[in-house]
């Protein structure tokens, strides 16, 4: 098995409310996967903990490997790297920085990284071009339709060659149409850079779609 995320025990509380209560999970390499269930069963929890964004609860049997790295075990400072390197990142409302053009949002990740302007912006032009908005580079994301909203999100995902990309209801705000094309648009992208995805979703054709579903009620896998 080549598994790129195996998690034990994840636990999750606030307060007297448990969120998450014992998961475990293993996800493949290449694996596009989506985590499904009613709202308030913990989905959002589960991909926060999984892409770094938040810390279970500590106990003795919980484990979080993510690409051969024990994410548990981390200092802040190399768990920001990590993230920042190994991670990307596409939510439901796409958290461009409205003062920035496209072109400078998706450039930032490799920015933070100190990597060269020249050769940054080089990259992120393909993957604009890639993803079909290259005739937007210079708009600000206001000015944008939701479709390219989210296109270039997900151009600023891929930016650091990510092993894993976590999209949290990337469609939940596009219509039919934009959000049929960017389902594709993943599944294009895992057959071409070979990455995996995991994706919170309440869109029952992309649960569908998806290699493998997790279903989550009350905190808890289900088959």
């Amino acid at each position: 098995m080549n598994d790129i995320i195996t998690a034990k025990q994840l636990r999750k509380s606030y307060g007297d409310l448990t969120v998450l209560k014992g998961v475990d999970l293993s996800i493949q390499k290449g694996e596009v996967v989506a985590i499904t269930g009613p709202s308030g069963a913990g989905k959002t929890t589960l991909l926060q903990i999984l892409g770094t964004l938040s810390s279970p609860d500590k106990t003795p049997t919980t484990t979080l490997m993510i690409d051969q790295s024990e994410i548990l075990g981390l200092k802040d400072r190399d768990l920001a790297r990590f993230r920042n390197e190994s991670l990307g990142f596409v939510f439901q409302f796409h958290e461009l920085l409205d003062e920035f053009t496209a072109l400078e949002n998706v450039m930032m990740p490799a920015l933070i990284q100190g990597k060269k302007k020249a050769a940054v912006k080089d990259k992120a032009m393909g993957l604009l071009q890639r993803l079909g908005v290259d005739h937007r580079i210079d708009h600000k994301p206001n000015t944008l339709s939701g479709g390219e909203q989210q296109r270039i999100a997900v151009a600023r995902a891929l930016m650091n060659d990510p092993a894993i990309i976590f999209a949290d209801e990337p469609s939940g705000n596009l219509d039919s149409k934009n959000a049929d094309a960017l389902h594709q648009l993943f599944f294009d992208l895992r057959d071409e850079l070979k990455q995996t995805f995991v994706i919170v979703t309440h869109n029952k054709t992309l649960a569908n779609m998806a290699d493998r579903t997790i279903h989550l009620v009350d905190g808890a896998i289900v088959a």
